[in-house]
């Protein structure tokens, strides 16, 4: 053959380098239906954990029988990047024309990723010269070859272009010289090392590349496991009817800490509005020592970045917030966008609030419920930049003191727009950032929440009792598409909820709520002392309301009640922390059980090391059995071999072997197994044990 080697330059390889990569070129015949996950199509972004991995699935496909190649390409979202600085992980073909890759987001921050597929010729060409046996054909077929080879050495530089060109020149002597061993010339041809080279210099003149860049946000492993203790500060005095502060607080970190937490929550600690403030039980009227509602804040000491003064100073809130992180704990505050009628704001921008005919400001009300001591603002007034500024610059001022975890109150109250701007710029600014999104609304408002950048959600968990209602909601929740966006924190109960199933005070169904929400999701949380306490008391029947509420008075607690639920919240606690398994959404499988009062699920860790299975009594009052199927090859076990479950609240370990395993739970002691799987090993001396 002549001049198999061009020194004309072959066109431009069809990189990330330009827009539209192929679209404009009817010799583009790569197809990519689908790139997976996505959310909405690109209009909001995954989330994962900095340092996880990501896994991505396309859907690409050509005509014909040539092969593909598809590369997931992926780089940190920057306005200075360009398009040459995606980082590129080849994807493996699966079944049913899907591919998949991974790649792992190094540091905090947000993340943009897509694909770029295109037909290979020379992949192609290789794939057809294994099927040839004709010895004519092998020669004709190696000659095809050379050009393709040579073609990649036209692509290449330095000593891989002068390994191709000695390769290219070999196979063209060989193929055209009738005496070469057609064996010999086929192995020359489909050489493995002169392959790689050739892949690593690929013809993508007609690459193919989805049109649409997915957005990825990476948070720290808090926004994905976490456990959260919720606390009014000013009932943590240590004398009845006295107000507490945050040095009380610091003294009872410890406890708090010895739990097992690491997120302590505070409702607003602001200046408490005095005109409209409530009294005891939400009473209209409130005695001159009322301390009155938290969330109804801003007062004549100040507004959304003002300290209440009974709980004390900025440096006292200082000091805790470094006490807490020598405990493990973080501190995160309640932001709650709403004033009291004496807030500083309704008196210095009083078009940031909806008036009324009669010249009074709406206050807050879900008839039959009125919130005379709350006015919200109105996200449609003239001023909306003014107020989403001055607003954006109360998460600035708590950042600034140190705080990078918020639970906000009732964002389905407010502006959408409003969030997804102030999300991104806050978390621009602190990527760090974690926000709690506390909407008990519709599940389309509060997925949409979620989607705007909340990094995560509250859920119905509190109203999820039967095993069907838990199997079905949580499925719904471990699975796509809500899974890659949705992060789920359970709470048993909260200040507002107290639930008719926490109102019979019976520490088994305290124990077995506690299991589940622990469990079954990765961040959960309670309010306490009242938990552990099991404050159960409803201000009247029907009613989820708490008697004598810690939202409108103080109270104080017996924290050393030998009833306290403590040391088994401790223990449930650990076995989080020392479980993978429970550290993540994904995964969760239920698992049959021949008593409906009995539910059953497994959760593994991703490499598949740890598997931990809960079986939880639903009935309180009873014991139950059943049995549970589990097949060993699910937990890594070989079939027909023994395994050991160890439960880890009781230190009880059972042998189970084959598919169906007796369980019984008596909740008059513990109403929950939480096993982890112990695998049979053997050891030089031939002994037995379990890890």
């Amino acid at each position: 053959m002549k001049n198999i080697f061009s020194t004309k330059p072959l066109a431009a390889a069809g990189a990330l380098d330009g827009a539209g990569i192929g679209f404009d070129h009817g010799a583009s015949r790569a197809v990519i239906d689908a790139v997976l996950p996505n959310v909405d199509n690109g209009r909001f972004a995954v989330k994962c954990v900095a340092g996880e991995r990501v896994t991505v699935r396309a859907h690409c496909f050509t005509d014909g029988h040539d092969v593909l190649r598809v590369q997931l390409c992926w780089r940190a979202q920057d306005q200075n990047q360009n398009q040459k600085e995606f980082r590129e992980v080849p994807m493996k073909p699966l079944v049913n024309d899907v591919w998949e890759a991974a790649f792992s987001p190094p540091s905090v921050g947000r993340y943009v990723y897509t694909v770029v597929a295109w037909v290979d010729p020379f992949e192609s060409w290789r794939h057809e010269m294994t099927r040839r046996v004709d010895p004519q054909d092998v020669r004709i077929a190696a000659q095809v070859g050379v050009l393709e080879i040579a073609a990649a050495a036209a692509r290449a530089e330095g000593s891989d272009r002068a390994e191709l060109q000695r390769w290219a020149t070999e196979l063209d002597a060989t193929a055209a010289n009738p005496g070469a061993d057609v064996t010999s010339l086929k192995a020359l041809a489909l050489d493995d090392e002169y392959a790689d080279l050739v892949r690593r210099h690929p013809d993508r003149r007609h690459a193919v590349r989805h049109p649409v860049e997915l957005p990825l946000v990476a948070d720290r492993e808090r926004a994905r496991f976490s456990t959260w203790y919720e606390l009014f500060p000013r009932s943590a005095g240590t004398v009845p009817g006295v107000h507490g502060t945050f040095r009380d607080v610091e003294a009872r970190l410890p406890a708090i800490a010895a739990m097992g937490f690491d997120v302590l929550y505070f409702p607003p600690i602001h200046p408490v509005g005095r005109m409209q403030r409530k009294g005891p039980n939400n009473a209209l009227e409130a005695g001159p020592d009322d301390v009155g509602s938290p969330w109804a804040i801003g007062a004549a000491e100040g507004g959304h970045k003002s300290i209440l003064p009974a709980l004390g100073t900025e440096e006292d809130f200082r000091h805790l917030l470094a006490r807490a992180a020598d405990h493990g704990l973080e501190i995160a505050l309640d932001i709650a966008f709403q004033c009291a009628p004496d807030h500083p704001y309704v008196k210095a921008h009083p078009d940031w609030f909806r008036w009324r005919p009669d010249g009074t400001v709406q206050y807050a009300e879900n008839p039959p419920k009125k919130y005379q001591d709350i006015y919200p603002f109105n996200f449609e007034c003239e001023d909306w930049r003014g107020l989403w500024a001055e607003l954006k610059s109360v998460f600035d001022h708590w950042i600034g003191e140190g705080v990078r975890i918020f639970r906000v109150d009732n964002p389905h109250t407010k502006a959408f727009p409003f969030w997804e701007w102030v999300i991104g710029e806050v978390k621009r600014e602190h990527p760090d950032t974690i926000f709690l999104a506390e909407a008990f609304t519709r599940p389309k408002v509060m997925h949409r929440l979620a989607k705007l950048g909340f990094s995560q959600s509250y859920t119905y968990f509190t109203w999820r009792n039967t095993k069907e209602e838990l199997q079905a909601y949580f499925t719904e929740l471990s699975t796509a598409p809500g899974i890659d966006y949705f992060r789920p924190n359970a709470w048993p109960n909260t200040p507002d909820i107290l639930h008719e199933q926490l109102q019979t005070g019976e520490p088994a169904v305290y124990m077995s709520r506690l299991v589940l929400a622990a469990t079954l999701a990765a961040n959960y949380g309670i309010y306490g002392p009242a938990y552990e306490l099991r404050e159960h008391l409803p201000r009247g029947p029907g009613s989820e309301e708490y008697l004598d509420s810690e939202k409108y008075q103080l109270r104080h607690w017996n924290h050393d009640d030998p009833a306290s639920l403590a040391p088994f919240i401790a223990r449930v606690n650990r076995i989080r922390r020392e479980n993978p398994a429970l550290q993540r959404d994904r995964g969760l499988r239920f698992l049959h059980v021949d008593n409906d009062q009995l539910l059953a699920y497994a959760k593994a860790s991703p490499d598949g090391e740890n598997v931990v299975v809960t079986v939880v009594n639903l009935d309180p009052h009873n014991a139950q059995w059943g049995w549970v199927g589990l097949e060993p090859a699910s937990v890594g076990v070989k079939d027909g071999q023994p395994f050991q479950m160890h439960d880890l609240l009781s230190g009880q370990r059972f042998t189970w072997q084959g598919d169906w395993h007796y369980v019984r739970l008596d909740p008059h002691s513990v109403p929950a197994h939480i096993f982890v799987v112990r695998r049979r090993h053997g050891d030089e001396r031939d002994f037995d044990y379990f890890l």
